[in-house]
């Protein structure tokens, strides 16, 4: 029996940024400042790589130009966990819509907002995630997280509750993201030479969620990170930048990457639970958003997980006595479960799951 209405777990109550950064405060409280965290000066920039761009039009064309743009996606998601996917087919409107209903979201009264506050123990809502401790450094942002799917576990007093306009995109947005991810993945299990029916099973009916980010302007950019060095636990997920600021960064070899976003594009990372799926083959990269002193930045993160029924662990598919588990077998809501009553902070989590 799936279940229901599941409390993944909590954060602890902490101020709301958009509020502090109205105050337009000259210093950052203490709390938000960061020295273990290095921004890259622009004079770095231009010799760095540009994250790949996967064109799926060329992904589903039944021409060479799908094996070759295929072998392009596996060297993405084996080198860099990170693509930008152009061409992707998803309705532009319904994209619009998202954008500007997220935007009208932000601007409601901060009482309006309250009204979707997460609960006691839970972190669907409007706030934080993550904050496990008084003593822990906080990001600067804020973020309205909900799971979308399977619809039957969504919260009453969460989507039902919104403007019917914003429900609406929702519910339009999601779907497409659906369908898209489950593109992917079926493309990824074609590259893996992974059985089609185990990445659908896995995935198919699997658990949606969104994350909607606000990262204020702040006096001392340099200070503080919007979100800090994480690898995202989900099986993949697709990023969609809602506005024209820049600020996600990509950790390689060492060295943080910003990334450009393409127009009409979306950003596409491997999640630890594809780590794990795929043993290793593809792996979870860790990001971090950085904020500016001059404008808000919003972006919308869509995560797609397995089925909350079933077990985590490497595909069957792809185990061989050339390629041994590496990883554990836990069941997935425990899993779920163990990563929301966490800080976050880079691959811990998944690393924690290593045989």
């Amino acid at each position: 029996m799936e279940p229901k209405l599941t409390k993944f777990g909590s954060s602890l109550k902490v101020p709301i940024v958009q509020e502090l950064a109205k105050e337009k405060l000259s210093s950052v409280p203490a709390r938000y400042v960061r020295h273990d965290h290095r921004h890259l000066g622009l004079s770095d920039v231009s010799s760095l790589p540009e994250i790949p761009v996967i064109n799926m039009e060329k992904l589903l064309d039944d021409s060479d130009l799908m094996e070759s743009e295929l072998q392009l996606l596996h060297n993405a998601c084996q080198q860099w966990g990170f693509f930008q996917l152009i061409n992707h087919g998803v309705d532009s409107a319904v994209v619009e819509k998202m954008k500007s209903e997220i935007q009208e979201f932000f601007n409601l009264s901060i009482e309006e907002k309250k009204k979707f506050n997460q609960e006691e123990g839970d972190v669907e809502g409007y706030g934080q995630a993550f904050v496990v401790s008084e003593e822990q450094k906080l990001d600067w942002g804020d973020m309205f997280f909900i799971v979308t799917s399977p619809t039957h576990i969504r919260k009453p007093h969460l989507i039902p509750k919104l403007p019917p306009t914003f429900r609406d995109a929702i519910d339009a947005y999601s779907s497409e993201m659906k369908t898209l991810a489950m593109k992917i993945l079926e493309l990824m299990a074609k590259a893996l030479n992974m059985k089609l029916e185990e990445m659908k099973a896995f995935f198919e009916e699997g658990y949606q969620s969104m994350r909607m980010n606000y990262y204020p302007p702040c006096p001392k950019p340099e200070l503080v990170t919007g979100l800090c060095p994480h690898s995202d636990a989900a099986g993949v997920t697709i990023l969609l930048q809602v506005n024209e600021m820049e600020g996600l960064q990509i950790k390689k070899d060492g060295v943080w990457i910003p990334v450009s976003p393409l127009p009409n594009a979306f950003v596409v990372n491997i999640g630890d639970i594809l780590e794990i799926l795929t043993n290793g083959a593809y792996s979870s990269i860790e990001h971090r958003a950085t904020v500016n002193s001059k404008k808000e930045r919003l972006s919308i993160a869509t995560f797609f997980s397995p089925n909350m029924v079933g077990d985590l662990g490497p595909a069957t598919s792809i185990i061989s006595p050339e390629n041994p588990a590496k990883f554990k077998r836990i069941a997935i809501i425990d899993y779920l479960k163990g990563l929301f009553s966490r800080e976050l902070k880079g691959k811990s989590y998944v690393d924690a799951m290593r045989i």
